[in-house]
């Protein structure tokens, strides 16, 4: 995929193949919404902040633990895993992983890789159109009702504003797009991975849309559209998008892990919780709750995949 240059200058921290995977996603947003923009609704409730009618704003909202609970990438590899696309083993992993995301409320690296590097080698050879229709039928099974619906009422004001909003997510774009649609939102910036002739290669443009990736990409899709920076909000939960937020001129903290919330109050960012007590969404009853659903739901599909050996 040909570079845009479509970038000002930007942070040291972003590696070329950030700027790339940057490009990448701001041009695979830009396209999915030529043929289907958002009309300016009726005006919001809140006077100040969304501004109404405000052409140069925006907000881009990071998905996972800010728009949903849990990680993306984990609810779409359960949804391939009931459609055979791999095995138990690599069932067993994604849980594995869900349940540690979900008790530290916080993204790690190794883990996010592996995911990443595992859901490359399961699309590898599938159409693009398949795997997007696949999503639809994802999202209703796992992801529609792990929204939070406080982070949902603040991208709807932004709509009533007559705002675009945009998912951030170093999720496929492909996923990220079908949940923005979903959500009613402009469009989504996800992590672009290569297809020849609508087929997966196995292959990423760039990097995961990850950290400053995800910064490159605001930037860049803010050029395009022809948008103030300062006059954006971005929303999210790790410390990972500071780069992001430090973009606009209002970034807000959305069920922040606790690096996240040490620099947004230094910062005096705004900051919104909507886990039932910061440390019970965490370590506590919630948390294990959580890890109870997902062990029991591999228990349970271990169990069915040996009955039907």
């Amino acid at each position: 995929m040909a570079a845009l240059g479509w970038l000002t200058p930007r942070r040291r921290s972003a590696t070329a193949r950030s700027v790339l995977a940057g490009e990448a996603s701001a041009e695979a947003a830009r396209k999915s919404t030529q043929e289907e923009q958002h009309e300016a609704p009726q005006e919001g409730a809140e006077p100040q902040f969304p501004v109404h009618g405000d052409a140069l704003a925006a907000a881009f909202f990071d998905l996972d633990n800010t728009v949903m609970q849990g990680a993306a990438l984990f609810h779409f590899g359960r949804g391939l895993y009931k459609r055979r696309f791999f095995e138990t083993r690599d069932l067993v992993r994604f849980a594995w992983q869900q349940a540690w995301f979900r008790m530290a409320g916080v993204e790690d690296p190794e883990h996010m890789q592996d995911a990443r590097d595992s859901a490359l080698s399961i699309v590898k050879g599938h159409r693009v159109a398949e795997l997007m229709s696949i999503g639809e039928e994802i999202y209703d099974e796992y992801m529609a009702e792990r929204i939070w619906p406080g982070t949902r009422a603040l991208a709807q004001a932004h709509l009533d504003a007559g705002q675009k909003v945009w998912l951030v997510t170093a999720a496929p774009v492909e996923i990220a797009q079908v949940i923005a649609r979903r959500l009613g939102l402009t469009g989504a910036l996800g992590t672009v991975a290569e297809s020849l002739d609508g087929v997966y290669t196995g292959k990423l443009v760039g990097e995961p849309l990850h950290g400053p990736a995800k910064a490159e990409a605001v930037r860049a899709l803010a050029v395009a559209e022809g948008l103030d920076l300062t006059r954006c909000a971005a929303y999210s939960d790790s410390h990972n998008d500071i780069p992001m937020l430090s973009l606009v001129g209002h970034p807000y903290a959305i069920n922040p892990d606790s690096k996240l919330r040490k620099h947004a109050a230094g910062l005096d960012w705004r900051l919104r919780d909507y886990r039932t007590g910061r440390k019970a969404a965490k370590v506590g009853i919630p948390a294990a709750a959580g890890v109870g659903a997902v062990a029991g739901g591999t228990a349970a599909a271990i169990a069915l995949h040996r009955r039907r050996r």
